[in-house]
């Protein structure tokens, strides 16, 4: 390896939460303290650095991942701020894909939260390993514990405080420091001059313990620290940190932090805990990549001498500069200037322009190497997920997958001028957003785009308005059903045109048969003997699954269906792809006609925060909606978390509903949860068609 401690030296972190647990004003608290910004950046002022979007001042929440770089004792921080609203979802998604280590910030007060539980199970699925920082410890009602208990319930982590709070809401101050055993007090206004101190007198007993529950911890899932500790032997700091370090990056503990942003209290030990306990570059599994000549998978150690293979994990659309790719560099150096391959797509790409970002500011580099992200200007054929490789050895890693988006509108331009910059807002937008989707209805000659839920198309339509000056009439929000097939069916499609000279002549026979909730389209090939010739098949399948894509009876895309061609007839001379390509597209439509098509709707996992005493009129109102009620708990002081799954058809307007029934005090968070058959009084009424 080329260049160890560099890349020990490097700490690739996202902070990632619920919306409002203050992520953003942690991240521009970590910004001034390493120096990279010279005044506090607050989110209620819209003088935040990491939120630079002007719907992000606006709304008061992150949109997009932002990346920056910040030193701390001399190493290399690359942060991401990652929004918190369910609906840009796959911001976080694309960032845990990239990132070695993350920063849970949870609110003392309302502790796990539900996007808390969602970014932790995506961070379990990406074996993420993680710190907590439980914030707003001086907010009224503020509680550590009951924090650290809910981590332990709902989340089925193994906390371990490392810290404990001294004072609380009002009276907070600092923090105990259970492996140096001191106290740090925040006194001056800006918290830059932390004081370290002795213990408090009436603290030390209950440090001691907690010390002691560390230790135990650490000694299950480290022998050396088990052997001293069984025997009560001294135990060094140095090996407290190493211990818990190792189990940390094995995803065996996380450590909790406490401190509050907003008051300045307690950032620099939380970044003395991210270089401390969180992963280097080194310190990860390797990267693996696919060989597509070998068919075989090849790991790529972090090694700056290495072949070069980068993933593009973003793509931002920037109206005066073009695209600017985000790259996470997991092998080799990628240097200004150079030509490189698209691996997925096997074209040339060259470096325009390197950078390193300062949110949305820049500074210029000549070259970026394994362990490190950095931003590229002058790709134009990648995208996100796509590798970029050296030419001679192209490696593919692993891509990212999106949720499907759920809600569509129809969105059409006021005048001639305006089709055209629709026409390029649109491609830059879907090129940013793997979640936005455009698509064409051709009945209606309408364009539709989708979404992951109102406030994502909201945005998007804004920044429409702001970034690219189109001017479009905006249609009611939709949902974007789907439709399937309840029971097993042959069908023939024939394509035959041979009325003189050269004709057309594509006859296929396929069995259509249902499959289970989620499992897509999938086709398959049985034919023996040549009854239609291999050449051709690929255009059955393509046929096949176009009209698959294109609908059912209602227009909406069939899913969840098995097409397997057993048999058909060619012609030796008037045979082409394209005739088996309409009869394969035949056979679709016209066997769903016969089956029989039923209506999927997208149901969503709908969580509610409530004062008690609307709880009753809340639960009569979700079942009114064709809720179900899944449970509930306290939340927390006078609050009731009420968890419901509630199909998207009805939640249309309910954040307005909500807050009206309930004094403006009442909450929701809603994520896509599954699709399932609606009854058929109920999809004549939601298709109209009474």
């Amino acid at each position: 390896m080329a260049d160890n401690s560099a890349l020990q030296r490097i700490r690739n972190i996202g902070i990632i939460a619920h919306i409002d647990a203050g992520k953003t004003t942690t991240t521009e608290r970590i910004l001034f303290y390493t120096g990279r910004t010279y005044r506090l950046g607050n989110v209620d002022e819209g003088t935040t650095v990491m939120d630079w979007m002007e719907q992000e001042r606006e709304r008061g929440i992150t949109i997009t991942a932002a990346a920056i770089s910040a030193s701390w004792r001399d190493y290399k921080v690359n942060i991401i701020d990652t929004p918190g609203h369910i609906d840009f979802t796959a911001e976080v998604q694309r960032s845990l894909r990239v990132l070695d280590g993350g920063v849970v910030v949870f609110d003392a007060v309302a502790g796990v939260e539900p996007q808390s539980e969602t970014v932790w199970r995506q961070a379990d699925r990406y074996h993420v390993p993680r710190i907590c920082f439980v914030n707003k410890m001086d907010r009224m009602g503020a509680n550590f514990w009951r924090t650290i208990q809910m981590i332990r319930d709902r989340l089925n982590g193994r906390p371990i405080p490392i810290q404990l709070p001294i004072g609380v809401e009002d009276t907070f101050e600092g923090v105990v420091d259970l492996i140096e055993q001191n106290a740090w007090y925040f006194t001056d206004q800006l918290g830059a001059q932390p004081e370290i101190k002795p213990i408090p007198a009436d603290m030390v007993e209950e440090a001691a313990e907690h010390r002691d529950h560390l230790l135990a911890a650490l000694a299950e899932v480290d022998d050396n620290l088990m052997e001293k500790y069984v025997h009560g032997e001294e135990v060094s700091t140095e090996e407290i940190v190493e211990a818990l370090r190792k189990a940390t990056i094995g995803l065996e503990l996380v450590p909790v932090l406490c401190g509050t942003a907003l008051r300045n209290k307690g950032i620099q030990p939380l970044l003395d805990a991210v270089v401390a306990f969180l992963p280097s570059p080194l310190d990860i599994p390797p990267m693996e990549g696919f060989n597509p000549y070998t068919d075989e998978m090849e790991q790529l150690p972090p090694d700056p001498d290495g072949p070069l293979a980068a993933l593009c994990f973003k793509i931002v659309g920037d109206p005066y500069m073009g695209r600017l790719a985000y790259l996470r560099i997991y092998s080799g150096t990628l240097r200004n200037g150079s030509v490189y391959q698209n691996a997925n797509k096997e074209k040339k790409e060259r470096i325009g322009q390197l950078v390193r970002m300062r949110a949305n500011q820049r500074e210029e580099m000549s070259e970026v190497s394994a362990g490190d992200i950095a931003a590229v200007l002058g790709l134009k054929q990648t995208f996100t997920g796509d590798t970029v490789c050296d030419l001679k050895s192209t490696l593919i890693l692993e891509n990212i997958a999106f949720p499907e988006p759920v809600i569509s509108i129809a969105i059409e331009p006021r005048t001639k001028a305006d089709q055209d910059k629709l026409s390029n807002a649109l491609q830059r937008l879907a090129e940013e957003d793997p979640t936005f989707r455009v698509r064409f209805d051709s009945e209606t000659g309408q364009t539709l785009i989708q979404g992951m839920g109102e406030l994502h198309l909201e945005v998007l339509i804004d920044r429409m308005l702001r970034e690219y000056g189109v001017r479009a009439n905006v249609g009611r929000p939709q949902v974007s059903f789907r439709e399937t097939i309840s029971r097993r069916i042959e069908h023939e499609g024939r394509f035959v045109r041979q009325s003189g000279g050269r004709g057309q002549f594509g006859v296929v026979n396929i069995i259509l048969e249902p499959l289970n909730r989620g499992e897509g389209v999938v086709f398959e090939n049985k034919i023996i003997g040549g009854a239609i010739p291999r050449e051709f098949i690929p255009a059955v399948e393509q046929g096949i699954r176009e009209a698959m894509e294109a609908g059912g009876a209602t227009g909406y895309p069939l899913v969840d269906i098995k097409a397997t061609l057993v048999d058909g007839k060619y012609h030796d001379v008037d045979s082409s792809e394209l005739a088996f390509k309409i009869a394969g597209s035949m056979a679709v439509r016209e066997g769903v006609q016969r089956a029989g098509s039923t209506l999927l709707e997208p149901v969503m996992k709908v969580d509610i925060v409530v004062p008690d005493n609307y709880a009753g009129d809340v639960i009569g109102d979700v079942a009114s909606r064709r809720g179900k009620i899944d449970g509930m708990e306290p939340h927390s002081q006078g609050m009731q978390a009420i968890m419901t799954h509630i199909p998207l058809a009805e939640m249309f307007g309910y954040a307005t509903g909500l807050r009206s029934s309930t004094q403006g005090r009442g909450t929701f968070n809603m994520e896509f949860d599954h699709y399932e058959e609606v009854s058929a009084e109920i999809a004549k009424r939601i298709l109209g068609t009474d």
